[in-house]
């Protein structure tokens, strides 16, 4: 083992020794404080919910650290154990085309982690989720599920991964430029036909007519400029009973989603309150100041991952018995993943800051503070939230505030 690759797994043991220790913490302060009533929470949580939160939590961190200490063993198998070079020979030995051999490296690297979370998505799902509750799914249908997510993402990936290699191929220059272009075409495209031909796949949506919950949403988007197209419920009590909202489209005209839990579970002034939230994101150009950022620091990281595949160092790091551009491109993902690191909680903060913006807006527009409280609460409730998370913890990795101070600052918001 060389000194650059020394360094660079001290420093990955970092990273992820700090996000362990960050939940290591984080379950303390749960367990000293998780039973505690928070106040304005006393008519919607008693001590049992407090108690199950406490479980729940427990057991999914667990499940979360043990995957993830799965996951960390397999990458640096992969890496330090040899098996990414005798990987990236066997590839090479086939005499394929590039485009030929890329597909081959990452379809098997992409299936083959496919195949290794099965076990964990299944405990998950049939172990923690069904005792808990929450989960309603069935043997057949988490197969059927399985299958069309492995198809899709097979097809997209092919695509995607041979429009790549081509352009790298046919530019050798400025491919960075290009692959980030058609990336950022290919996402855009994707946001406008998920909603009518990938969701519809998994779930059925049925519109919501004749209610009067669709007269007041229509009203209340069309006082802040934005046309309904339709409204929808969709039938996702057939996989979960956890609740949710969101609307999709690209420019004024949206798609309101209704999961059909949440109208079993909330009033209608509540779950206007969550949309006039989600409408929030929308007034304040949210989405595009995320895309925005986004998709300059991917710029950006196309252009370092230029340079540096053109830089002799990554030879320097693995040497590699057939240097492929494939084999180097994961090298470069083991050091974003380190180098990524610091900047989550500043990311995280971004967020929460877009999260007050939205409650905000959705207070002034309802002028219902109280609704959205409470479906905050609820939301909590059924989905058995931590409503006591370590202030540090929440810091780095919550891209919502907890949901405690939410509600407080909700209720100030309206006076």
């Amino acid at each position: 083992m060389n000194i650059y690759q020394i360094v660079l797994l001290a420093a990955y043991l970092f990273t992820q020794g700090a996000g362990h220790w960050l939940t290591y913490v984080n379950i303390k302060y749960m367990k000293r404080y998780g039973l505690q009533i928070p106040a304005g929470f006393e008519d919607h949580i008693d001590r049992a919910v407090l108690e199950k939160t406490h479980a729940y939590t427990i057991e999914t961190n667990f499940l979360s650290l043990l995957e993830a200490v799965f996951d960390s063993a397999v990458l640096l198998i992969f890496l330090y154990g040899g098996l990414l070079n005798i990987y990236n020979s066997a590839i090479a030995s086939l005499g394929f085309s590039f485009i030929g051999q890329g597909l081959v490296f990452f379809l098997l690297l992409s299936f083959s982690g496919s195949l290794l979370s099965i076990p964990f998505s299944l405990y998950a799902t049939f172990g923690i989720e069904k005792k808990y509750g929450f989960s309603t799914m069935t043997s057949g249908l988490w197969i059927a599920d399985f299958a069309k997510t492995f198809l899709l993402s097979s097809l997209m990936m092919t695509l995607v991964v041979s429009c790549g290699l081509w352009i790298v191929q046919k530019s050798p220059d400025y491919w960075w430029l290009y692959v980030w272009g058609f990336f950022f075409i290919f996402s855009l495209f994707m946001m406008y036909v998920s909603p009518y031909i990938i969701e519809p796949l998994f779930n059925k949506f049925t519109p919501l007519e004749g209610h009067a919950l669709e007269a007041r949403i229509r009203a209340m988007m069309e006082k802040v400029g934005i046309r309904v197209s339709r409204v929808f419920t969709m039938d996702a009590s057939k996989r979960s009973r956890h609740t949710n909202a969101y609307f999709t489209g690209i420019g004024r005209v949206k798609r309101i989603v209704l999961f059909d839990t949440l109208l079993q579970k909330m009033t209608d002034d509540e779950i206007l309150a969550v949309l006039a939230h989600e409408l929030g994101h929308w007034k304040k150009r949210h989405v595009l100041k995320m895309i925005a950022v986004f998709e300059i620091l991917s710029l950006i990281a196309a252009y370092i991952v230029f340079r540096g595949l053109k830089a002799d160092f990554l030879s320097n790091i693995f040497p590699f018995q057939h240097p492929t551009f494939f084999a180097e491109l994961v090298v470069l993902g083991f050091i974003y993943g380190i180098v990524s690191f610091p900047y989550t909680p500043l990311f995280s903060c971004f967020s929460r800051r877009h999260e007050d913006e939205a409650d905000r807006f959705a207070v002034e527009l309802t002028e219902q503070p109280e609704s959205l409280a409470t479906s905050l609460i609820k939301l909590s409730k059924d989905n058995l939230s931590n409503l006591h998370p370590h202030p540090l913890y929440a810091w780095f990795y919550y891209s919502h505030p907890p949901v405690v101070e939410r509600v407080k600052r909700i209720y100030e918001i309206g006076g």
